[in-house]
């Protein structure tokens, strides 16, 4: 009878949220705060990815949704054709 190995769970280690740290305002009218927290095709980085806290992650995404809405950020970056 051959037993399968159970897999261990991967860790992470939490990354300090920069906004709670440096007391960062977050403000759709700042683009190049918001353009760090997506990647390249427009998409927004997961917090697990980030290091910012879940209140920051949600103030983070409406203003980069705002911010979308009102032409400040592309809704997607890359084009082809």
């Amino acid at each position: 009878m051959i037993r399968k190995k159970k897999k261990e769970k991967k860790t992470y280690t939490s990354k300090p949220c920069r906004f709670c740290m440096d007391k960062i305002e977050i403000d759709y009218k700042n683009d190049s705060l918001l353009r760090r927290f997506m990647t390249d095709r427009g998409k927004i980085t997961p917090r697990r990815i980030t290091g910012t806290c879940a209140r920051h992650q949600r103030q983070l995404a409406a203003a980069i949704k705002r911010a979308r809405s009102i032409a400040l950020l592309p809704f997607v970056k890359v084009h082809y054709r």
